[in-house]
């Protein structure tokens, strides 16, 4: 639910952050939140683009993020690149990515928050112990959300 859901965005010129996300993150890290994105690129696992097309789009998205001042790092993006056929327990609605997040960071995830424009989302935030889930209506600007 960061950027406009166009299908399978793997480009810079094809991605466009949802109204208010930006700005909503930035609050929430100044209240002691701890960014971390988890998003299911199954494109890659299709074959409609490589990893390294993803990792590109994402250094581009976390600096403008940075320009922001949103303090967060590469190692604050998890992905799952597989198909929904594989069967792994990283894809959402599995909580394999909130879990390696928690491990990696000594997340409190009881006291955590995770918004999501996808049932899937919430879905495996509920599974990985999550606290406060949101679903928000998808490519909708943020609001309404209080921390």
């Amino acid at each position: 639910m960061i950027n406009i859901d166009h299908g399978y965005v793997s480009r810079v010129e094809d991605f466009e952050f949802v109204d208010g996300i930006l700005e909503f993150i930035k609050k929430a890290e100044e209240k002691g939140y701890l960014p971390i994105i988890v998003t299911n690129q199954s494109g890659i696992g299709r074959g409609y683009y490589a990893s390294e097309d993803f990792e590109r789009l994402t250094e581009w998205m976390i600096g403008q993020m940075r320009e922001a001042g949103i303090k967060i790092g590469r190692d604050q993006v998890f992905y799952c690149p597989h198909d929904p056929d594989a069967g792994c327990d990283c894809r959402k609605p599995m909580p394999g990515m909130f879990l390696e997040a928690a491990k990696r960071f000594g997340i409190d995830l009881e006291n955590s928050v995770m918004i999501g424009d996808k049932p899937s989302d919430i879905e495996a935030a509920r599974a990985a112990g999550v606290g406060h889930t949101f679903l928000v209506k998808k490519n909708v600007p943020i609001k309404g959300i209080v921390l």
